[in-house]
């Protein structure tokens, strides 16, 4: 095979390589309306929320982080700085089965009465159990405030706002179709994976050098 061809064939190789590593997603994501039926101190509301839950890789497992797009629930008094604080559980399927926790910050401003109350972003960890596909679906949400105690659970049997590959500890992580990678501490998967390919173009391009000197000196 003359040189040429074979550095062709080299270069060609270095870019499918950084190309397979950029093009293996590993997670899905999107915004979910959830119906939430909330029983109150003073009888039963209901509001509608978008829910957009995150997970960011964090040692062994990944921070997971429930965002509330509208308010939910509502109090006939106002609730002063501080005085409520939510929590909630998100439901987990596909390869797990269980709950996880979640909780956020207490209200740092005070919410007027009669105001939908707008929850803070809630945070909890999940750690993976077993390896394959997980989904995260939005579910109860307790809000405590004044000595009283709010259950809002979903009623539209709302659809996962997160799917993730995972792998329990000690294995390697899965790939799966759709969505964007998730972050894996100070540089998201994507980063570390770009800057792997960039590593294999580069080292293609050196062998590319080495094989264009070596045929120079032998026909030299």
């Amino acid at each position: 095979m003359s040189y040429p061809k074979r550095t062709a064939l080299a270069l060609a190789s270095a870019l499918a390589g950084s190309w397979v590593l950029l093009a293996a997603p590993a997670a899905h994501a999107t915004v979910v309306d959830v119906d939430y039926k909330c029983k109150t101190p003073i009888g039963d509301k209901s509001a509608v929320s978008p829910i957009d839950i995150k997970g960011v890789r964090s040692g062994s497992g990944y921070t997971l982080t429930m965002s509330f797009q509208k308010g939910v629930s509502s109090s006939p008094v106002e609730l002063g700085k501080g005085a409520m604080n939510p929590s909630a559980v998100i439901l987990l399927g596909g390869a797990e089965s269980g709950q996880v926790r979640v909780s956020g910050p207490a209200n740092a401003a005070a919410v007027p009465a009669n105001t939908p109350i707008k929850i803070s972003d809630l945070t909890g960890t999940y750690t993976p159990k077993k390896s394959g596909k997980v989904t995260f679906t939005a579910g109860v949400l307790t809000i405590k405030a004044l000595g009283t105690t709010t259950t809002c659970t979903p009623g539209n049997s709302p659809k996962p706002s997160l799917e993730l590959d995972v792998t329990a500890a000690g294995g390697v992580q899965s790939t799966s179709d759709g969505g964007q990678l998730p972050k894996t501490g100070p540089l998201d998967s994507a980063t570390a994976l770009g800057m792997l390919g960039g590593t294999v173009l580069l080292t293609g391009a050196a062998g590319v050098l080495w094989l264009t000197r070596r045929g120079q000196r032998a026909t030299g």
